[in-house]
């Protein structure tokens, strides 16, 4: 009887009976009325059996566990595309879990939340695309603790702290059971694995085991993927740096190869022009000099018509202007221009035409040459600068009446001849003072004559033109360089040293007129003056004239400190408004109005009629012209 039970249950165990069929042999023993011992033995082997059939189920299911594991293990070692692997990751969780939903959310350090990344079993658009704090939901607290939890009820579980978000979310998918464990590398947490139901069911603790044990090959996956990506772009930095290396060797040996032959050149005594010529060789294409305003310097060499195709001349100025204004290497259509600078000041601009773009080499080759031609400039500068000091002390000299032995002499050798017609002109400084000493000093060493600066004035005088054609001539030059209209005074003909110095003190009367009157940006002599004019030539006694006129009013500011000759002034040049004079003034109108009564009181009745109001005028510009 013992033999016959064993060989039934051995028979379930064999074709993998259901629990519920091992109750079939105790229940036909119980119907066929066996005997208290038979029935015992029955239930021992049913127990027996049972307790087999458990061990088997165990077994099958870690088979098919490692299974999934190697499997997983044999993904990560051909390792190609890290979200295929992250996906079989998850979908083999749910598939080993029995879940209804698998999922893979990572951590955003910088946004300090944990984002979905992978879902399998998912419907709800809103569950894909939730974002869960640190330390909120299940997921949020698996990611902020690095401990796994589960929960049978999620939306009753009270260990966690529920936002609307996610449990919207989460009722939206319709999921109740969840269980998450964490994704770690070293002690890191990287992100949280999930299996979840649509029902309530617990998660024993081998199923978390085995979802950590799929979390742990996801986080091998990622780190692998990180360091695959690093070693990738490792290795084509290093290509990269490899071709940048061999490129910039052969950078450096025509770069060494063009700093020889312009060093050759500047040695030997070339120029700016042999320079730009030695370049367009070099480079392949044409090379001139362009003024800091971007138009080619004159006197330069010719560009062929067909040095660059697309090359207009308005474009080439255009790009030197910009590489001039901006301080850097600038490219237009078939034209590349480098700065020539000599510390912060702009002398001009390389330009290069050539048809085809420039590499880095070539750039550094333009610029280099820039760098050259700024030296020889500079250069030229002094032999200019020591030239214009030697051409300003002479003019000193002659104006001041020293060395009258030596003059001509000096003048000779300088290449002026002193006794020769000259036109003198004075004129005021504008703008940068040392760009209005060269640019004086260029047009006088140009016309053969001679500049200085002197009590803060220029001083020029040019052969072989008319007072006024050069006075015009030296408020262009000068007003170019300093950018506005430039007032200047002018007198002559005068020859030899005397007539000279004479002319220039009353070229300087006319100039500190001129400037008097307000009239800023105008030329003139003598002759434009007017009556004002015959008073300021030769002989004339100005001053005896402003006392004649305005004695009184003189003697009483000065003995007492007033400010009537500053009120009649202020008065005169407000159109004899008293209002508008008392608020130049800062005072009340009527204090106005009692200093005009004292001005009458001292000049007498009359003085502001018509017939008297030029000659009040006249000696009010003449005093503050006499200073």
């Amino acid at each position: 009887m013992t033999g016959v039970i064993g060989t039934e249950y051995l028979e379930l165990l064999a074709r993998d009976a259901s629990p519920v069929e091992f109750e079939g042999p105790l229940l036909a023993a119980r119907s066929a009325g066996a005997d208290a011992e038979t029935i015992g033995r029955l239930e021992h082997a049913k127990a027996l059996a049972l307790q087999v059939r458990g061990v088997l189920e165990s077994r099958r299911r870690r088979e098919t566990e490692l299974s999934a594991l190697f499997e997983t293990a044999s993904d990560l070692a051909s390792l190609t595309d890290v979200d295929a692997v992250l996906e079989a990751i998850v979908r083999r969780s749910r598939q080993l879990l029995g879940s209804d939903v698998a999922y893979l959310s990572l951590n955003d350090e910088e946004a300090g939340d944990t984002y979905m990344r992978v879902t399998v079993g998912c419907s709800s658009d809103l569950f894909r695309a939730v974002r869960l704090p640190m330390g909120a939901g299940l997921g949020g607290l698996v990611a902020q603790t690095a401990t796994p939890y589960a929960s049978a009820t999620y939306f009753q579980d009270e260990r966690f702290r529920h936002t609307e978000g996610i449990d919207s979310a989460v009722a939206d998918e319709g999921i109740t059971s969840i269980v998450g464990v964490p994704l770690l590398l070293a002690r890191r947490v990287i992100g949280v694995l999930y299996a979840a139901n649509r029902t309530v069911r617990p998660f024993g603790r081998s199923e978390i085991a085995l979802l950590s044990s799929f979390a742990a090959h996801a986080a091998i996956a990622l780190d692998n993927a990180r360091l695959l990506s690093e070693t990738q772009l490792a290795l084509h930095d290093l290509r990269v740096a490899g071709e940048e290396l061999r490129a910039r060797t052969v950078s450096v040996e025509r770069a060494a190869d063009a700093h020889d032959r312009l060093l050759e050149l500047v040695l030997q005594g070339g120029d700016v022009d042999d320079v730009a010529r030695e370049v367009g060789e070099v480079l392949g294409g044409h090379v001139i000099m362009a003024g800091p305003d971007g138009a080619p310097l004159p006197g330069g060499a010719e560009v062929p018509s067909t040095a660059v195709a697309g090359a207009t001349s308005g474009a080439t100025t255009e790009t030197a202007r910009l590489a001039v204004t901006t301080s850097r290497t600038r490219t237009g259509d078939g034209v590349v221009a480098a700065p020539v600078l000599a510390g912060g000041e702009a002398l001009g601009a390389l330009v290069l035409l050539r048809s085809e773009p420039l590499d880095e080499a070539d750039r550094r080759i333009l610029e280099r040459a820039a760098l050259v031609t700024a030296l020889q400039l500079l250069f030229r500068r002094s032999v200019a600068a020591a030239e214009e000091r030697l051409r300003g002390e002479l003019l000193d000299d002659v104006l001041l009446g020293r060395d009258p032995q030596g003059l001509r002499e000096r003048a000779r050798l300088a290449g002026a001849d002193l006794d020769a017609a000259h036109a003198v002109v004075v004129a005021e400084v504008v703008g940068d003072r040392s760009r209005a000493v060269q640019a004086a000093a260029f047009l006088a060493g140009g016309r053969g004559g001679l500049s200085t600066l002197q009590e803060g004035e220029l001083v020029l005088i040019l052969p072989g033109l008319e007072p006024h054609e050069a006075a015009r001539a030296v408020s262009t030059e000068l007003g170019r360089a300093a950018g506005r209209p430039v007032t200047a005074g002018t007198a002559g003909p005068a020859s030899g040293p005397a007539e000279i110095a004479a002319a220039r003190a009353e070229a300087a009367r006319c100039l500190h007129t001129l400037l008097v009157l307000g009239r800023r940006g105008e030329v003139a002599g003598v002759g434009d003056l007017g009556f004002v004019g015959l008073l300021l030539g030769e002989d004339r006694d100005v001053p005896s004239y402003v006392a004649s006129v305005l004695g009184p009013v003189l003697e009483y500011d000065a003995q007492r400190g007033t400010a009537l000759l500053e009120t009649l002034r202020t008065y005169f040049g407000q159109g004899g408004n008293l209002s508008r004079t008392g608020s130049a003034l800062h005072v009340h109108a009527n204090t106005v109005t009692q200093r005009l009564e004292r001005i009458t009181n001292l000049l007498g009745e009359g003085w502001n009629a018509p017939e008297r109001q030029l000659e009040v005028q006249l000696a009010l510009r003449l005093h503050a012209l006499l200073g």
